[in-house]
C-alpha cells in the first residue's frame, strides 16, 4: 500500500502587517498519497502559492498540523528544515531565473545541488537527468544560451538532483509555448510512472485537464476536485484531444471535517438568493439545495 506523502489537517495560514491580517488558508484539509501526480488550481489570492511554499519549508503554517514524508513541518528546527529542503522537496519555480545559476552551464547547474558524492558520480547523475529531459545535447549551454522552456526543462532536472520523494512544481508551463508545454507534461507524466510523486501549481486549463487527480482550492480551502476519466487516462499523448474544450474530468464537491461543503458561484447565483440561506433536504438517496420558498 502507499505510504501518504502529504497531510495536512485544518492547515491555517495568517499573514500579519501592521494594519492588517490576511487569513490565507483557513482550515484546509488534504491528502496526497506517495507516488501521486496532483494538480493544485484556484484563482489568484486562493492560497495554492501559500500551500506550496509551506509544503516546501519556505513558510511556516500559523496552525493545523502539516506532515510531508513523515516530517512535522511544525516541530522542525531551522538546522531540520534546512536538511528538509535539502534532501526531501525538490521545486520547480515559474521564474527560471530562481532555478538556475547564469554563470554555470546546465550541467553545472544540476550537479551543484548534489551532495556527498565523488564528482564523476554527480556528473553521472546529471548526465542521466538532463537525458531525461531532453536536455543532454545542451549541457554545457549557460541560462543565456537556453530558451524559456529549454531552461524550465533543466529546472526539473536541477530539482531532481537530491533524488527527493516529493517534487513541487508552481506554474511549470506558465512561460512557454503549447509544445513545449506538452513536453514539459510529458517529463511530469514519466517520473510519476517511475514512482515521483508530484505536486503541481497551474493555471493552465490544458494541463490541468489531463491530470489524474486535480484539486481546487478556493478561500483558503479545498473546494472541489476533479478525476480524469478512465475513458481519457490511456490518451494523454494523443494529438487529436482538445484538452481545452473536452470534459476530461468528473468533478467532486468536497465536505470538510464537519461537513461543509463550498458551493460554485454559478450555482449560487442561478439560485437568486436574497440572502445566504437555502433548505437542505434528502430526496430520492439525493441531498437537495434549494431556494427557500
Amino acid at each position: 500500500m502507499a505510504e501518504t506523502m502529504i497531510k495536512a489537517d485544518n492547515l491555517v495560514k495568517i499573514y500579519k502587517t501592521k494594519e492588517t491580517e490576511v487569513l490565507a488558508l483557513q482550515g484546509l484539509d488534504l491528502t496526497v498519497e506517495e507516488g501521486e501526480l496532483t494538480a493544485i488550481i484556484g484563482n489568484s489570492g486562493s492560497g495554492k502559492s501559500t500551500f506550496l511554499n509551506m509544503i516546501g519549508g519556505l513558510d511556516r503554517p500559523s496552525a493545523g498540523s502539516l506532515f510531508v514524508a513523515g516530517s512535522n513541518l511544525f516541530t522542525m528546527t531551522e538546522k531540520e528544515l534546512v536538511l528538509y529542503k535539502r534532501d526531501t522537496v525538490g521545486f520547480v519555480w515559474q521564474n527560471n531565473g530562481r532555478n538556475m545559476l547564469p554563470f554555470l552551464s546546465a550541467l553545472e547547474n544540476v550537479m551543484l545541488p548534489m551532495h556527498l558524492s565523488s564528482t564523476q558520480k554527480k556528473h553521472d547523475k546529471a548526465m542521466e537527468l538532463l537525458e531525461l529531459v531532453g536536455m543532454a545535447h545542451k549541457k554545457y549551454s549557460r541560462m543565456n544560451m537556453l530558451s524559456g522552456g529549454e531552461q524550465q526543462r533543466v529546472a526539473i532536472a536541477i530539482a531532481l538532483a537530491n533524488s527527493p520523494k516529493l517534487l513541487l512544481a508552481d506554474e511549470p508551463t506558465g512561460s512557454v509555448d503549447t509544445a513545449t508545454a506538452n513536453y514539459i507534461f510529458d517529463v511530469f507524466t514519466e517520473l510519476n510512472r517511475r514512482g515521483q510523486t508530484i505536486l503541481i501549481v497551474t493555471h493552465d486549463t490544458a494541463l490541468s485537464k489531463k491530470v489524474k487527480r486535480v484539486v481546487a482550492i478556493r478561500d483558503g480551502k479545498i473546494s472541489s476536485e476533479r478525476v480524469l476519466k478512465e475513458a481519457y487516462a490511456d490518451r494523454l499523448k494523443e494529438s487529436g484531444i482538445d484538452w481545452r474544450a473536452e470534459d476530461t474530468q468528473d468533478e467532486y464537491a468536497v465536505l470538510d471535517r464537519v461537513g461543509r461543503l463550498q458551493l460554485p458561484q454559478e450555482m449560487i447565483s442561478e439560485l437568486g438568493l436574497d440572502d445566504n440561506k437555502v433548505k437542505v433536504f434528502v430526496k430520492d438517496g439525493q441531498i437537495v439545495i434549494a431556494r427557500p420558498e
